[in-house]
Order: structure tokens, then C-alpha cells, then sequence
């Protein structure tokens, strides 16, 4: 796509929907964080129906450190992985009390340190938590990026950073959410909802179904 491309593309998606959010649910920055670690390999719906008795009982990295890893496991045992995620957890929660005073820290590096937490998670904080305009590729966003020829790149890194580069300064705020949920509700896996797009005329996928 070239530039006036990209951004007609942006434009629309920011009509459509002018402040997207994200489907995780969480309570602060801390359940925000652990919410993000527990949707590695596993659906927003199940994290959430998982969290939904968690955070009542385990909403600050004290209250889940007393918890523990087992108590942990009896509320998110749904979730895939949810053996290593909870030993993860903990010791993530111990890390931000120890060194970060319980406070969720708002770099990348400081972040990436933590047990769990990769750059993808890091750049879902960062947005959403503190407004830092970053873009978490995720299946999703490497999919529609390279399907529409908004941002190819051959893994994820080579994708967020030609997003990063491509993405008009306007919309970079929320330009993970309008890609992630173009992804997972229109430009699907499988097969592309292309009759309910209202980009295609800016689209280069070639094989539209129309």
C-alpha cells in the first residue's frame, strides 16, 4: 500500500469505531498485565470467564502472591497452560514487589524482565495501560498486515516494525485494537469475510471473497 493508502485505510477503520478497546477484562494495570499473560495461547473468552472470580479475590501482586501458585491454579485451571502460567504469575507478582514497589513499570525493558512477559504482552501494557503508542502483532495483526499488504513482514518483529513505520501518527494509538478485531471478526483465518469489508477497494489480497 502507499501512504495515502495506509491512511485511507486507518480513516475508515476510525470512523468505524473511534475508540476501540480491548475484550480482556481487568480491574487496574496489574490485573491487566496478568490478564495478558494468561491469553498467551488461549482466547480473550476463556481468560475472561477464568478472571471474572479472580480479580474480586487477587487484584493487586500482594493479594495474589498470598494466594499462591496452587490457589492460583483452582481459578484459571480453564486456561491452557495454566500450570506453567501460574508459577509465572507468582513470581512475576514477587518481582513487582520487590522491585518495582508493586507498581506495574511503564518501559519495555523494565517489563520483558518479568516472569511471562514477552514483548507482545509488554506492547498490550504499554497501549493500553499508559497510552504508549505501540503496535502487539499478534496472530491477528500478522495476518492482516500481510494479507492486505498494509505491513508484510515474514515473522512478527519485521511486521511491528514496519507498522510502526507505516502507521500514520494520528492513528498509532489504537491501531493494534481496529487490526486485531478487523482480524478476528472480517479478515479471518480461513476465510475472509471480504463482503462485509469496507476496505477492499484499498485491499491488495488478491483471492477476495466477494
Amino acid at each position: 500500500m502507499n501512504r495515502q493508502q495506509i491512511f485511507d485505510f486507518f480513516a475508515r477503520l476510525a470512523e468505524d469505531n473511534p475508540n476501540p478497546e480491548g475484550e480482556l477484562e481487568y480491574v487496574n494495570d496489574f490485573t491487566l498485565l496478568v490478564a495478558v499473560v494468561l491469553s498467551a495461547q488461549a482466547t480473550d473468552v476463556g481468560v475472561n470467564k477464568a478472571t471474572r472470580s479472580l480479580w474480586p479475590v487477587a487484584d493487586t501482586p500482594e493479594k495474589m502472591l498470598a494466594l499462591g501458585v496452587d490457589g492460583l491454579k483452582e481459578h484459571i485451571k480453564t486456561i491452557g497452560l495454566y500450570n506453567s502460567k501460574a508459577e509465572n504469575v507468582i513470581k512475576l507478582c514477587r518481582d513487582l514487589i520487590d522491585k518495582h514497589g508493586g507498581k506495574v513499570p511503564q518501559t519495555r525493558e523494565e517489563l520483558v524482565a518479568l516472569a511471562g512477559v514477552g514483548r507482545k504482552t509488554a506492547n498490550v501494557v504499554l497501549n493500553i495501560a499508559f497510552g504508549q503508542p505501540t503496535c502487539a502483532v499478534d496472530t491477528h495483526i500478522f495476518r492482516v498486515s500481510n494479507r492486505t499488504g498494509l505491513a508484510p513482514g515474514k515473522n512478527v518483529d519485521k511486521v511491528e516494525d514496519a507498522l510502526m513505520k507505516v502507521i500514520p501518527d494520528p492513528f498509532k494509538l489504537h491501531a493494534h485494537h481496529w487490526l486485531i478485531l478487523l482480524g478476528r471478526y472480517i479478515c479471518k483465518a480461513r476465510k475472509p469475510e471480504c463482503a462485509k469489508c469496507k476496505l477492499t477497494d484499498i485491499c491488495l489480497y488478491k483471492e477476495k471473497t466477494l
